[in-house]
């Protein structure tokens, strides 16, 4: 069931004006302090543009714009996926990266990965099924889109990296105008 919803919609709408018509969300694992805030400090040190952007998370729904008419059938789908399942502990240990496929260097998920794999399924199906762009490999990002050398630096500074901790739930997030995303309204696991 949802937890929290900040206050305050899409923002301030003109009288007459309909609002927007699609919204871009995401789905994800919030990853808790103090290690977000640590990697949001490690992308930034190496210079990631998006370090401040894009709280720490492990993603479930890349980003995918859907109309705000069903936005209700979007959150009754994630309410229900939430309550199917249960907390499990999540383990961030060492790096890795996708290249050369992709420009990433990320956190491994060593813990939690197949049940985030179990919860990406459930959240990417009815009002949310789509196609992804690369098969679905849990992880949190710690540089993207970064030259060699920058890329290279992360991958080999993070190979000590160690977070434990558990999950309770996850969290429906939106990319604003400003182009940064924000949590939107939380879901938590069935007890």
């Amino acid at each position: 069931m949802p937890v929290a919803e900040p206050a305050g919609g899409d923002g301030p709408v003109a009288p007459g004006d309909p609002g927007p018509v699609r919204i871009t969300i995401g789905v994800a694992i919030s990853v808790p302090e103090p290690f977000g805030s640590a990697v949001q400090d490690a992308r930034a040190a190496h210079g990631d543009p998006l370090a401040r952007a894009i709280p720490t998370h492990v993603t479930l729904l890349p980003p995918t714009s859907v109309p705000v008419a069903r936005l209700p059938e979007v959150r009754a789908h994630l309410a229900a996926v939430a309550a199917a399942h249960r907390p499990f502990r999540m383990l961030l240990r060492g790096s890795g990266s996708f290249r050369p496929v992709s420009p990433v260097v990320y956190l491994r998920v060593e813990e939690g990965a197949q049940e985030c794999r179990v919860l990406e399924a459930a959240v990417r199906s009815g009002p949310l099924a789509r196609e992804l762009e690369f098969p679905y490999h849990p992880h949190v990002t710690l540089a993207h889109g970064l030259s060699e050398r920058v890329l290279d630096e992360a991958h080999q500074e993070a190979r000590g990296f160690y977070a434990a901790f558990p999950v309770f739930g996850f969290t429906l997030s939106r990319f604003d105008a400003d182009e940064i995303w924000r949590p939107w309204c939380g879901y938590q696991f069935a007890d």
